[in-house]
């Protein structure tokens, strides 16, 4: 059980890597920009939806460790495909976790930056 719970932990770092690094990083701004416009003026609703997918990070996760999940053969507390499941499951909610971690500490890591700049800016118009 402690193995399982061990892989699960480390499933969902690359599962997160890889879901915000293409939903939120610069390298994939081109692509990202052409489904939003595709996710927003494709004429069915399964395209809207599919599109809209490729660019939310929590959408894209469970994909991504849709993925994961068949490279691996990872399986979680059942060893059938409910094991299959129940890891898919899990992976994208650790995976998601660490998504909201890294986006609140960007998020700190801004406001932090953006407080530094305005002391560095009233101490050179005082001084």
């Amino acid at each position: 059980m402690t193995e399982q719970l061990v892989w699960l932990i480390l499933l969902g770092l690359p599962v997160a890597c890889i879901a915000w690094t293409i939903t939120r990083e610069e390298v994939f701004r081109e692509p990202r920009e052409w489904l939003t416009e595709r996710s927003q003026t494709s004429q069915h609703l399964w395209q809207r939806k599919f599109f809209y997918a490729l660019t939310c990070d929590y959408c894209l996760s469970h994909y991504i460790a849709a993925g994961i999940i068949a490279v691996t053969g990872y399986q979680l507390l059942l060893a059938d495909w409910r094991g299959y499941l129940i890891a898919w499951l899990a992976v994208v909610s650790v995976a998601n976790v660490y998504l909201s971690v890294y986006s609140r500490l960007r998020i700190e890591i801004h406001k932090e930056k953006a407080a530094v700049i305005e002391t560095e800016s009233r101490t050179r118009r005082a001084g």
